[in-house]
């Protein structure tokens, strides 16, 4: 099985080019230091490395409480934090600057990953959520590298696929020296797949602290913008439903509402501002560092590194990803920040964090455009309601906080010689 794998592996290859062609056209970001998708990396910074791996976005952020535990538990050791998108590689320059070495992790052909390994030589190594590739975890098995899953999530729709390359799928989870799993679903579905040590930990994105800078900068927003003014987010949303959400909201006629749009790629930033010209929409960006003015109905929110700024600034967050079967986005950092959380009914990237914070009265889920635009003008107008559910959602987290000590719990570090080649 895992000869038939590296032979499609090189078959694809042609293609990797093209998709690195393809992806430029959008984000000139794949074009930069390709040379590292195939083990070439730049000189090895001296010392111990304790890598990381965060694929994207969404994973780099949720990193952020359990690389910082692990900046302080290990202080003689250096974070190598790995990623595969421009924009993941971008979030983490804004989260952690020079403090971690940063690049990206190889594609997984077997002489790519060994040079990645012999050159960085970690102590370990932590793949975030559920980033398995076979020779990856196999070399990792062949050189003594300690390597963990931290917050795993496995969803039924994942397991299905992973189920139709059962053997391949076996060997791989097997080969972690621990899993931490999000829920007991997902330590289930993990199990069933072969991964041994599956401990139940939680969510780390629960421990992410909204930064104080990014709250402050948020109500600044706010004063700027009326503190009369009602202001709804779109945080995270996915092709498509920007123009179901507009056109919900149409119908609601919400009078003097601000509606702030964050899409979840940045690459699509150009894409929605031609969207809301073509509707006629008064917008602005945020790259545009203006006033808004007051007839302005939609902020565009083309910034990185700012969510918690956004979710400072409004009164009411739909999470995207949930309208359209996209398995919705993380609702957690909504909920830490004290909204109150709308989502759509696709959540099964997060179904276990949705479910409770519908349960804890956090969130309220519903199942169209239409429904989300009357509860979000509902609670806009119920100031009251509103805050009774932000506060819902604080609680939510306090209560689910504890994640990343649990995580250090299973990390073991070889021993390591810390002279450079």
């Amino acid at each position: 099985m895992r000869v038939a794998y590296n032979i499609l592996l090189y078959l694809l290859l042609p293609y990797v080019w093209l998709r690195l062609a393809w992806r430029a056209r959008r984000q000139r970001g794949y074009l930069e230091h390709v040379g590292e998708r195939f083990g070439r990396y730049a000189p090895r910074p001296s010392g111990n490395l304790i890598w990381v791996h965060a694929v994207s976005v969404g994973e780099t952020r949720a990193a952020e409480p359990l690389i910082r535990a692990l900046a302080r538990r290990y202080p003689g050791h250096r974070v190598l934090l790995t990623h595969m998108t421009p924009t993941g590689r971008d979030t983490g320059v804004a989260l952690f600057g020079d403090a971690v070495t940063r690049c990206y992790l190889p594609y997984d052909y077997p002489g790519a990953v060994e040079r990645f390994l012999k050159h960085f030589r970690p102590a370990t190594g932590i793949l975030m959520e559920t980033e398995v590739w076979p020779n990856l975890v196999r070399a990792c098995g062949v050189h003594g590298i300690p390597l963990y899953l931290a917050n795993a999530r496995l969803s039924e729709k994942s397991f299905a696929g992973y189920r139709r390359i059962a053997r391949l799928a076996s060997q791989s989870f097997a080969g972690f020296s621990g899993v931490a799993a999000q829920s007991e679903d997902d330590a289930r579905r993990l199990r069933a797949l072969g991964a041994g040590s599956v401990r139940v930990t939680g969510s780390i994105k629960f421990d992410v602290d909204p930064p104080a800078d990014q709250l402050e900068l948020g109500r600044a927003w706010r004063r700027e913008w009326g503190a009369q003014r009602a202001v709804l987010l779109a945080a995270s949303t996915r092709e498509g439903e920007e123009t179901l959400l507009l056109e919900a909201l149409e119908a609601v006629r919400l009078p003097g509402l601000l509606t702030v749009i964050v899409p979840r790629h940045p690459q699509r930033f150009d894409e929605v501002a031609s969207l809301l010209a073509g509707r006629g929409i008064p917008f602005q960006r945020r790259s545009g560092q203006t006033a808004i003015a007051n007839d302005t109905q939609v902020l565009l929110g083309d910034s990185m590194g700012e969510m918690f700024a956004y979710y400072a600034a409004c009164d009411v967050a739909f999470i995207g990803g949930s309208l359209l079967p996209l398995g919705g986005q993380n609702l957690i950092e909504a909920c830490a920040a004290g909204k109150p959380v709308l989502i759509g009914p696709s959540t099964y990237n997060f179904a276990e964090a949705a479910e409770l914070a519908v349960r804890a009265g956090a969130a309220v889920q519903l199942p169209d455009a239409a429904s989300i635009a009357r509860e979000a003008a509902r609670l806009l107008r119920d100031r009251d309601a509103a805050q009774r559910m932000g506060k819902a959602g604080t609680a939510f987290c306090a209560a689910h906080r504890g994640a990343t000590a649990k995580v250090l719990e299973l990390v073991q570090l070889k021993d390591q010689v810390t002279s450079d080649r």
